[in-house]
């Protein structure tokens, strides 16, 4: 997966919790960010990430999004695996 299908992934995923009052303040809350910080920084890679982390704490979530956005539930770690760079390099 490409950095930028990463990241369209990851803002239709913050698009899909902003419908969700439920998931979307338990967001809120778990990131400590406003409703008028999620359109400031929609376009932070990093943000982006912690918006996809936060999916894949719960396999419901991640089925839920997946179904009802046609995307598939692997979807969500390889773009969260391409948003954190991929693999360190360690040597």
């Amino acid at each position: 997966m490409k950095q930028e299908h990463a990241e369209t992934l990851a803002i239709q995923a913050l698009g899909w919790l902003a419908n969700e009052t439920e998931r979307l303040e338990h967001f809120l809350n778990a990131s400590g960010v406003s409703v008028d910080d999620l359109r400031n920084r929609a376009q932070e890679p990093e943000f982006l990430g912690f918006v996809l982390d936060f999916m894949l704490l719960d396999d419901k979530t991640i089925l839920t999004f997946a179904e009802d956005t046609g995307n598939h539930p692997e979807d969500i770690s390889q773009a969260r695996f391409v948003l954190s760079g991929g693999l360190p390099n360690w040597t």
